[in-house]
């Protein structure tokens, strides 16, 4: 099983979902080819009415723990309400360019 298809069977079975997409971002950065190290999660629930953002990303991160201690570089965490999701118009904002992480750093 990839890193991908593990986060998304973990976030479905431990979070109440509506909706899930799990992006693998990790060609946009600066780490080797069929590296599954950058992720974005969309997540649609129910369960985030009334809950604050850090709330809502504090229980995603609980379910991946193993992932983000492990795997996973970078998470980037998008979550809605039903609602919130209609409001944005069912677009997932786009992740920003990646600075190119050490290989840019200048020595």
């Amino acid at each position: 099983m990839t890193v991908r298809e593990d986060i998304e069977n973990k976030l479905v079975s431990d979070l109440d979902l509506d909706y899930v997409e799990v992006v693998n971002e990790s060609r946009f950065h600066n780490v080797p080819e069929n590296s599954e190290t950058h992720f974005k999660v969309t997540l649609i629930s129910s369960q985030f009415q009334g809950r604050r953002l850090i709330e809502r990303h504090r229980a995603v991160n609980k379910v991946l723990t193993e992932e983000l201690s492990g795997p996973v570089h970078a998470l980037a965490i998008h979550t809605y309400t039903p609602e919130e999701w209609l409001l944005k118009n069912q677009r997932i904002p786009d992740s920003p360019a990646c600075l190119g992480g050490k290989a840019s750093e200048s020595t």
